[in-house]
């Protein structure tokens, strides 16, 4: 992608610049990981846009606009279908995705007012779901969204050690508040939905 294209991306609110270039991960609880340097234990789990969701917005996103594949030229927007990065020649695409309207669909809940869309890179095919590994897209500052069973925003809190122990510390927090059923981590600057975590 050139760089006035991914500056444009970029503001459309897919994803910010990112010097991390580490591939993201889907965690089991309570399994001991190799992390940058170290090794520390999760007992969260980085959710990817699910298959079936996946299906459906390579076909027609979720603000209802046929999809349109392209192909990526230099490669480093942050994949949401298995949360890592991309490569140069890759096929991927742009599209709106709504993730409290997802899982509200799942757990019968009604976010009403907060539900939301948002543009996401996703692969514009079928990708191998994410290997075992560190957290995904840390190393810079986030923000952790917390919501309730209903679908109602409690709140959040910036993650300022964008460290993989500075993601577990801020899961930790908010799980921690009986109340939070599930959080969304988002780029800071743009707002951007970038993956979920769920109360185990």
């Amino acid at each position: 992608m050139s760089e006035a294209v991914s500056d444009a991306v970029s503001t459309a609110g897919t994803g910010e610049p990112d010097p991390s270039t580490t591939s993201g991960s889907r965690r089991r609880s309570g399994t001991a990981h190799a992390t940058l340097g170290c090794m520390i234990t999760t007992t969260y789990t980085a959710r990817p846009i699910a298959p079936g969701a996946l299906a459906e917005l390579r076909v027609t996103d979720d603000a209802g606009r046929r999809t349109t594949p392209f192909t990526e030229a230099e490669g480093g927007d942050p994949l949401r279908c298995c949360l890592r990065r991309s490569a140069p020649g890759e096929r991927l695409a742009l599209v709106s995705y709504a993730p409290l309207r997802r899982w509200a669909a799942e757990t019968g809940s009604d976010p009403g007012a907060y539900d939301e869309q948002g543009p996401v890179f996703v692969h514009a095919g079928p990708c191998p779901a994410p290997a075992d590994g560190t957290l995904p897209f840390t190393g810079v500052h986030r923000t952790v969204r917390r919501y309730s069973a209903d679908g109602r925003i409690l709140g959040g809190r910036l993650v300022e050690d964008p460290s993989p122990e500075g993601f577990e510390k801020a899961f930790r927090e908010a799980f921690d508040d009986p109340v939070v059923a599930l959080v969304h981590v988002r780029a800071v600057e743009y707002g951007c939905f970038l993956y979920e975590v769920r109360r185990d």
